[in-house]
C-alpha cells in the first residue's frame, strides 16, 4: 500500500507534468478553469484565424440541462472562409432535431476585433449584436456581458483544442466576474 505522503507526492507531479503538457490557457479537460490572466491575453485578430474550420465536421454535442444531467446529440457542420480570410461561415445541422442555423463571423480590420453572430434557421434573422473577440495562445476567447434574471453574468464561447483535424467549442457563464466558469454546453468537433 502506497503511503499517504508519497501518493501526494506523485499526484502533484503527475499534475505539474500534465499542466506542462497542456501549456498556459485551458486543459483538455471540458470543466477546467482559465489560467490567470489568460482572458485578458487575446491578441487582435488577422484575416484566416478561423480557416482552422474550413471543411465538413461532425459534432457531438453536450448541453446541460439540469447540474449533472446533459443531453447529448450528434450534429454536423459544414464550414468557409471567405473574403481572404475576414469572414467565416458555418452552417450546422443537427438532423434528428430538424434544427439547423448558421455562424458568421467577422473581422473588424480597423480594430482588427472579430465578432461572432448566430442565426436560427426557424426565425431567420441574426440573433445578436456579435459576441467580440480573438485569440489568446491558440484559443478562440469570446466574451459578453449579459443577465441572469437580476444578477449580471458574463458569457465565454470557447474554441480550445485546435488541430488539423478535431475542435472544441464550449460555452459558459460566470456569476463570479469571470473567476470561475460552468459550462453549459459543449461541442466536440471532428472532421467528417
Amino acid at each position: 500500500m502506497m503511503k499517504p505522503a508519497r501518493r501526494d507526492v506523485l499526484n502533484a507531479g503527475a499534475a505539474l507534468g500534465a499542466a506542462a503538457l497542456v501549456g498556459e490557457g485551458f486543459s483538455g479537460d471540458a470543466f477546467a478553469q482559465p489560467a490567470p490572466g489568460y482572458l485578458d491575453a487575446v491578441a487582435p485578430g488577422k484575416p484566416g484565424d478561423f480557416d482552422f474550420l474550413h471543411g465538413e465536421w461532425k459534432i457531438a454535442h453536450q448541453r446541460l440541462l439540469k447540474p449533472g444531467d446533459w443531453d447529448r446529440f450528434a450534429g454536423e457542420a459544414t464550414c468557409w472562409s471567405i473574403l481572404g480570410g475576414v469572414a467565416s461561415i458555418e452552417e450546422l445541422c443537427i438532423p434528428a432535431r430538424d434544427f439547423s442555423g448558421m455562424g458568421l463571423r467577422t473581422l473588424d480590420m480597423k480594430e482588427m476585433v472579430w465578432s461572432d453572430y448566430w442565426m436560427n434557421a426557424k426565425w431567420g434573422v441574426i440573433g445578436s449584436e456579435g459576441v467580440k473577440g480573438g485569440f489568446a495562445r491558440g484559443d478562440g476567447v469570446f466574451l459578453s456581458d449579459d443577465v441572469d434574471g437580476d444578477t449580471p453574468i458574463k458569457v465565454i464561447g470557447l474554441w480550445d483544442q485546435i488541430t488539423g483535424t478535431s475542435c472544441r467549442w464550449r460555452r459558459g457563464v460566470s456569476r463570479d466576474g469571470g473567476k470561475t466558469w460552468e459550462w453549459n454546453w459543449i461541442m466536440d468537433w471532428t472532421r467528417a
